[in-house]
Formats: structure tokens, C-alpha cells, sequence
């Protein structure tokens, strides 16, 4: 397990989520402003948002002044969430973990109640027992 290659992808997935929401918010405000550029936005985001980095390249090909607005929406909600990201993070998958125990270990334990074992089913069927005592 390669640790440090883990956290790079982690920050790239993380980095691409936060351009994803800094568009969103773009877009929102473009609606409100000048609906025309929200629609070309819109449009020109479509299918092109996964790898935040490309996307942004792309975009100041494009429209420079938007691929920086979009940085500084990005930048500015990266600074908002960073500071309890990490705990929240432990916290969520500790949480999720747990949940996810407790909904196996009650699968397995209505599974083992409702299906009689081989010894309880051969006793039952074996008319040579007799469980009674003259």
C-alpha cells in the first residue's frame, strides 16, 4: 500500500469535486447575472469536469476571465472546508463502518436463526431418537 500515492490521488479526486462545486456556484451566479454565459458555461462543462485540472486549462483557452473566477471560487471553498475536512473524513468513515458491522452482523444472525443447523434437522427427521424418557 503505497500511502503517498493514495493521498495524491485523494487530493486530485478532491481537487476535481471542488472545481466541480466552484462551476456549480459560477453557474449559479451567472444565472442570476447574465444567463447567456451560464448557458454557454453549462454547456461547455458538460462532460469535460472530471479531472478539475484539464478542465480549467481548457476553460482559459476558452474564457480566461471565467477559468479565473472559477480558481478563486475554488480557492475560496478549498480555504473554507480544509480546516475540519480531515476530522470529518475520520468521523464519516468511522460512522459508516460501524453501520455497515451492524447491518452484517444482523444479515448473519436472522440468517443463522432462520435456518436450522444439520444436528437439529437430523434429530427432528431421526424417528430411531426418542427425546422422551419413560
Amino acid at each position: 500500500m503505497d500511502l503517498k500515492q493514495i493521498a495524491k490521488d485523494t487530493v486530485k479526486t478532491l481537487s476535481s469535486y471542488l472545481t466541480y462545486q466552484a462551476v456549480r456556484t459560477v453557474l449559479t451566479q451567472l444565472g442570476e447575472t447574465n444567463p447567456p454565459l451560464a448557458f454557454w458555461l453549462h454547456n461547455f462543462s458538460a462532460d469535460k469536469i472530471q479531472d478539475g485540472e484539464a478542465y480549467i486549462q481548457s476553460l482559459f483557452q476558452e474564457k480566461p476571465d471565467l477559468a479565473l473566477r472559477i480558481m478563486t471560487v475554488r480557492e475560496h471553498i478549498a480555504n473554507e472546508v480544509t480546516d475540519f475536512l480531515p476530522e470529518m473524513i475520520r468521523i464519516g468513515i468511522s460512522q459508516a463502518n460501524t453501520e455497515h458491522r451492524r447491518q452484517h452482523l444482523e444479515r448473519i444472525t436472522q440468517l443463522n436463526m432462520s435456518t436450522p443447523s444439520p444436528e437439529s434437522e437430523q434429530a427432528a427427521s431421526d424417528p430411531n431418537l426418542d427425546n422422551s424418557s419413560s
